[in-house]
């Protein structure tokens, strides 16, 4: 395991989710060797979705990017040591938009044809 304490940089997520995520995250680094991001990755995931239900996603590494829309209450990103460690129930956007954007897309089609 790596050594230090988990250091919470964002949540969206009840105290008791947080700490089963850090746990779990001590728990697959015990198993695991720090460079083997996928599998703790995988550890993680299939326990939430054991525990919360299916729909998450975990992202481990030392060097990431993301922008994510998550269900609400279901957000954590935190680090220990030099791994950093987000993990998420996905959220699909609202029908609405997806209607509204294939709607935009029949008006250009219709203003493609008359140019």
């Amino acid at each position: 395991m790596l050594e230090g304490k988990a250091i919470i940089g964002e949540a969206d997520m009840l105290q008791t989710m947080q700490q089963d995520a850090l746990d779990l995250a001590a728990k697959a680094l015990d198993f695991f060797d720090v460079t083997d991001s996928t599998d703790i990755a995988r550890l993680i995931k299939k326990e939430f979705d054991r525990m919360y239900g299916p729909g998450w996603q975990c992202i481990v590494g030392r060097d990431f990017g993301s922008f994510v829309t998550h269900c609400f209450g279901c957000f954590i990103y935190f680090q220990i040591g030099s791994l950093s460690i987000l993990l998420f129930r996905g959220s699909a956007g609202y029908p609405e938009q997806e209607e509204n954007q294939f709607e935009s897309l029949g008006i250009l089609r219709d203003l493609w044809k008359t140019i």
